[in-house]
């Protein structure tokens, strides 16, 4: 029994030690995870002190760079000033070049670059008239030209069908001309095998006396000339002009009205005034920037290969105005913002034969009449299968123009003096054989019409020096990559590349104006220069004017060394500022992605940004060791070499206005 006793007893004193050492063993883990507790809580403090002490002392820092800032703000706007004196020089070394202008492409770009400071609104329509006035005059030669051909068509028919049919051709037009002399049905179509353009008439139409013309001008004196126009902003005299200063002109104020029916594109109204009162440059913008409300999805590509397109498509329809009178009932109407003629213009023409020569013993005798050239009067009857008998009219794409897509297919209502697609049907675009097909009630004059904003928004651009007043200006839009060379006040299509095919050889290589340059891409159909309501139709974040167009002037002040280039981040500063990659550039070859760095400027404080390309997220941290500026120049300057600075200061005054005038032109940094 004892025994018993003795191991019961040794159990429970056994047991009361596991409960003991079981109880300070929890007991210190508690203890540890107090201890751990306050360690952490302490370390929290310790940190969120030092975060605390960072910022106050990054703020500290702020505070002294922006009164050092502030002190120098007039002296770098005054050194600035004297630098931008090579923009007066070069206005008013175009000024005197235009006084030598003549002649209809001289009125135009006179028309054109003429800022309203230096051409009143008398002589502008003057010029305007002038122009149309030498446009009519050439086609009536070309009418005089069809009705004495005509009068001997019988002369020259051809062997196989006993009709006539012949193919001129210079750099400006293509006549194509048929003569139904026989009148058979068998042959009622034609191919023009030297121009590509072809027809197939009804059979009325293929039984009677009449004469089929196709005469493609590579110009276009159908449209209004505001049409032709859009999208090259007027030069700017915004270099030696005091106008009063428009605060609201920072992208913050409301949209202004739309351009409304055919009036010609408006000269902005507001423009700044900067500290040293000189006109800045952001009057061509002002419009621009305040009107994005209202934006529209571009159109998605069409198959390269062969697509019949009903009339009006729905995609098409996105692109046309409807007028009063409801939806189904109203004829269509051309967007000229959106929709604009590439290629120049197809004039269709049914023509009434005159009297043929008759051969009469020794004699050849023909009826003279008054009467000059007549259009055919035809009205479309109706086919076996009830439907409306059309003309079907195939015509070959122009060879020295891009056609990103399938063109649209318009005529010419002279009555509206307007664009329509109303009475163009069965269209079939053939993209290999460059050629399209459409039927079409009546004989008109047609156009085929591009979105004009389809290589919008950029995908990426570059500037950068490329010798002594030599600069390489490239733009990466969304079908083509676009470079442009420039030398003093001189502008040189490089190459333009579409599915890494070199095109549009035939501009390419040849020195003109900025303006020039402009206006012979957009003639190809190559539009990289968006117009003041272009932010209706691209989703582009909206920028403020004053920051663009100081951004741009400096820029062209420091091209002569310094590359710049798009920032992916350019969309994420918001409306007031613009962001963008810099570079010294003294030697030639592309930058390497570690060579930039990244500026952000509002048009009155620059700041260089810790931020790169690669960065997770956008932030306004600046680079360490860097300073506020109110200059791109002095912030480049900063750490610039002398050699970069002494470019800069001996760049030619024409070669820093060509280089405002592209960036200007197309707006780099609202359209990216």
């Amino acid at each position: 029994m004892p025994n018993c006793i003795k191991i019961i007893l040794t159990f429970a004193f056994l047991s009361l030690i596991a409960n003991v050492k079981s109880d300070a063993k929890k007991e210190s883990k508690k203890e540890k995870e107090k201890r751990l507790k306050a360690e952490a809580l302490l370390r929290a403090q310790q940190e969120e002190a030092e975060r605390l002490e960072r910022e106050r002392l990054y703020q500290e820092h702020l505070e002294k760079l922006e009164a050092k800032y502030q002190g120098e703000r007039e002296s770098e706007l005054a050194e600035l000033n004297s630098l931008e004196q090579k923009f007066l020089s070069a206005q008013q070394w175009k000024i005197n070049y235009r006084e030598q202008a003549k002649l209809i492409e001289k009125l135009e770009f006179l028309l054109l670059e003429a800022s309203p400071e230096e051409i009143t609104d008398k002589q502008r329509d003057q010029y305007q008239e002038v122009i149309l006035q030498l446009q009519d005059l050439l086609h009536q030669k070309y009418n005089d030209a069809t009705q004495n051909l005509l009068k001997i068509a019988s002369m020259y028919e051809d062997s196989e069908t006993g009709n006539m049919h012949t193919v001129l051709k210079d750099e400006n037009i293509t006549f194509c001309i048929w003569v139904n002399l026989k009148k058979k049905a068998r042959f009622k179509s034609h191919m023009f095998q030297e121009a590509g353009h072809g027809f197939e008439l009804p059979k009325a139409l293929a039984l009677s006396s009449v004469a089929v013309r196709v005469l493609h001008t590579r110009y276009d004196h159908v449209s209004p000339l505001w049409v032709q126009c859009q999208g090259l902003p007027r030069q700017e005299a915004s270099y030696s002009l005091e106008l009063a200063e428009h605060p609201e002109d920072t992208g913050q104020g409301p949209g202004e009205e739309e351009e409304e029916g055919r009036e010609e594109p408006s000269t902005p109204a507001a423009e700044e005034t900067g500290s040293n009162g000189r006109k800045e440059s952001a009057a061509s913008l002002k419009e621009n920037s305040n009107n994005t409300a209202d934006t529209k999805e571009t159109k998605e590509e069409t198959e390269k290969n062969s697509d019949i397109l009903d009339v009006p498509s729905q995609e098409e329809d996105a692109l046309l105005q409807e007028e009063p009178g409801g939806r189904e009932e109203a004829p269509k109407a051309v967007d000229l913002q959106q929709l604009v003629p590439v290629g120049g213009v197809f004039h269709i023409s049914a023509l009434q034969l005159p009297p043929q020569a008759q051969d009469v013993g020794d004699w050849s005798m023909v009826e003279l009449l008054d009467a000059g050239l007549e259009v055919y009067p035809y009205s479309p009857g109706e086919a076996e299968d009830g439907t409306q008998e059309a003309v079907q009219i195939t015509l070959r794409l122009p060879d020295n123009v891009i056609y990103f897509q399938a063109p649209v297919v318009a005529r010419w209502d002279p009555a509206g003096q307007q664009w329509r697609t109303d009475g163009i049907s069965n269209i079939t675009y053939e993209a290999e054989e460059k050629s399209i097909t459409f039927s079409m009630g009546a004989f008109y004059t047609v156009a085929l019409l591009q979105d004009a904003h389809l290589n919008l928004p950029y995908q990426a651009w570059e500037l950068h020096p490329a010798g002594v007043d030599e600069g390489l200006f490239t733009v990466t839009a969304v079908f083509a990559t676009i470079q442009i060379q420039i030398k003093d006040n001189q502008c040189m299509l490089s190459s333009v590349v579409v599915e890494e095919e070199e095109v549009l050889s035939h501009i390419t290589g040849k020195w003109m104006s900025p303006f020039a340059l402009r206006a012979a891409l957009k003639r190809a159909g190559v539009n990289i220069f968006p117009a003041g309501y272009s932010s209706k139709y691209i989703p582009v974040p909206r920028k403020a004017a004053l920051a663009e167009a100081k951004a741009y002037e400096q820029m062209a002040l420091l091209a002569a060394a310094f590359a710049f280039a798009h920032s992916k981040w350019n969309g994420e500063a918001g409306p007031e500022r613009v962001v963008f990659k810099a570079r010294e550039h003294l030697t030639a070859g592309s930058a390497k992605d570690s060579d930039w760095s990244l500026f952000m400027f509002d048009g009155e404080k620059v700041q260089n940004l810790k931020l790169t390309e690669t960065s997770e997220a956008f932030s306004e941290e600046l680079e360490e060791e860097s300073e506020f500026h109110s200059t791109l120049y002095h912030m480049l300057k900063a750490s610039a070499s002398s050699e970069a600075m002494d470019k800069v200061e001996r760049a030619g005054f024409l070669f820093v206005d060509s280089v405002y005038q592209l960036l200007l032109a197309t707006r780099v940094l609202a359209y990216s």
